[in-house]
């Protein structure tokens, strides 16, 4: 995710990341938008989330039983 500036023996300890929207290197320190370069780039990534073009991997959810009718027979066990 991280790679160090060549620079940074002579700059000091430099941490540079690339924005996950724009692919873009960023320095990591000082950055308020971190790991993002930009607030734009910080709300583009949001906005994906909330339209559901991000999904975590794993096992399908079940949908919730729906309630039987009133009028169904009911199963007393007999």
């Amino acid at each position: 995710m991280w790679r160090r500036d060549p620079r940074a023996a002579r700059l000091g300890s430099v941490r540079r990341v690339r924005c996950p929207t724009c692919r873009r290197e960023v320095d990591w320190e000082g950055n308020p938008c971190r790991p993002f370069c930009s607030e734009r780039c910080r709300i583009l990534d949001l906005a994906a989330w909330a339209d559901e073009r991000y999904r975590i991997p794993g096992e399908p959810v079940p949908a919730e039983p729906t309630a039987p009718d009133d009028d169904s027979p009911k199963n007393d066990g007999r």
